[in-house]
């Protein structure tokens, strides 16, 4: 039995959602409320010690880690292969996850504004205090604290902003081979992608995903979205309309 502990609208979890739909993988999902710190919950922390979603659990035993999680479906559940078979793409792929992950800091800029901060913002300074204790990581505690109390910049955006075009820079260089960022069929590699993208152009920079600026990668998220499996892993907006 595959349990997943996932947010609709988190990065990480819509990558597994949708690697478990492309394999046709049954799984019972559990939503954890990020606005209310469940993932930072003393019942979550016993699954996840890092507080963090996602967290699949497969016949009791819980694993962490969008990139590790994708793997290990993809290994354990070896039909529609995910991953290239030649040990060089291999490697590639996880060079891609690799430096997508190394991006998040720049998409939390813009995705914890939405929702957390207005949560966030309205605790007092004791709340605050009291709340940062229970998250594990200090990375995670200062992104909360920025939120709260010192909201990131326009130049901070900015700057986060460019880092972000750069991946679809980046990711146009590689698409030109096959319109895969890896090898010659779909893997885990655009799976990690897909939720950076989703928000690029949706709100942090929509005329970068474009056949004139980027038009392999405007090519390539057009077959993404055409594939069932998108529908299926429920990917919609991020913004409340």
């Amino acid at each position: 039995m595959i349990i997943l502990h996932h947010a609709w609208k988190s990065s990480a979890s819509r990558r597994v959602r949708l690697c478990l739909e492309e394999k046709g993988i049954a799984y019972d999902g559990r939503v954890v409320d990020m606005g209310k710190l469940e993932h930072h919950s003393p019942e979550y922390l016993k699954i996840n010690p890092d507080g963090v979603i996602p967290t699949l659990i497969h016949d009791g035993l819980p694993l962490h880690e969008s990139g590790t999680i994708c793997e290990y479906l993809d290994e354990t559940w070896p039909d529609r292969p995910l991953r290239p078979g030649a040990p060089y793409q291999l490697a590639l792929m996880r060079n891609w996850i690799r430096h997508i992950d190394g991006l998040i800091h720049n998409l939390i800029i813009f995705n914890w504004r939405h929702h957390l901060q207005k949560v966030a913002s309205q605790w007092s300074d004791e709340e605050l205090a009291e709340k940062l204790k229970n998250i594990p990581s200090k990375e995670r505690q200062d992104s909360w604290l920025r939120v709260a109390r010192k909201p990131y910049t326009d130049e901070e955006r900015d700057s986060a902003r460019a880092k972000l075009v750069a991946l679809l820079d980046r990711m146009e260089d590689s698409l030109k081979p096959s319109g895969w960022l890896v090898g010659s069929a779909y893997s885990i590699a655009d799976i990690a992608a897909v939720p950076f993208v989703k928000r690029i152009e949706e709100e942090i920079a929509p005329d970068e995903v474009t056949l004139q600026k980027h038009p392999r990668v405007a090519a390539w998220w057009q077959a993404i979205q055409a594939r069932p499996a998108f529908a299926r892993a429920n990917i919609g907006p991020f913004l409340d309309a």
